[in-house]
């Protein structure tokens, strides 16, 4: 299998990108990001690329792909919502489509969030973009997973940028993961979650909740 990881210097995207390099069916890795990562690994390729609207000018290197997880994404805090759609429904739609016509067979993984608005008509601005998203995505003439986890905590070396989330994860997450554990996961069952949705006869499903991520993370080997 060869994959491709977008948002992999976010904390999502770590989790993804670390579940592809250490899985013996996936061949080779493609990230696309604005600066190369700090990462080294013999699987992984680097493709550095500033305009996630067009990928013309990288058209040629995205033949031959089987999976695309696609983590990149940003909060909603302080934005417009125009600002929003451009990050969360322009550059995903332009990296779906550009995919699709160079790898037509890929499997595309999206992450989208617990509570995205598949009506598009909610109040709540995020989810109504991120409901929107998913449903040109699942519009689209190739195969989608749309993932939708609730809490993610990060683990192996994955860290929210903020020091003061790094501190509220910390305390957070136990007391989320005793209270709800159907609502919580991690960096780490998200994307092997992925990883597996992406491969061939794995679900039907084009939608996967909280649930159904850590219910297909538990039916993978687990990376040490």
């Amino acid at each position: 299998m060869r994959a491709i990881v977008f948002g992999a210097s976010g904390l999502v995207g770590h989790g993804a990108l670390r579940a592809c390099l250490l899985d013996d069916e996936v061949s080779e890795v493609l990230t696309v990001v604005r600066r190369p990562l700090p990462v080294t690994h013999p699987k992984l390729r680097q493709i550095v690329h500033a305009d996630f609207t067009d990928y013309t000018a990288i058209q040629g290197r995205l033949t031959g792909l089987d999976a695309c997880l696609f983590c990149l994404g940003t909060s909603s805090v302080g934005q417009s919502e125009t600002q929003y759609t451009r990050i969360v429904y322009d550059y995903t739609l332009a990296a779906a489509r550009a995919l699709h016509a160079a790898s037509p067979a890929l499997t595309f993984v999206y992450v989208s969030g617990q509570g995205a608005d598949s009506t598009e008509a909610g109040r709540t601005m995020w989810a109504r973009v991120k409901g929107r998203t998913e449903n040109a995505l699942l519009a689209l003439p190739m195969t989608t997973v749309m993932v939708r986890p609730g809490y993610v905590h990060p683990v192996h070396g994955a860290r929210p940028r903020s020091t003061l989330l790094r501190i509220l994860t910390r305390v957070l997450y136990p007391l989320l993961r005793r209270a709800f554990p159907r609502h919580v996961t991690t960096t780490d069952a998200l994307g092997r979650a992925m990883l597996a949705a992406a491969r061939p006869g794995t679900t039907t499903e084009s939608i996967l909740d909280n649930t159904a991520i850590n219910r297909l993370a538990a039916q993978t080997v687990t990376p040490k």
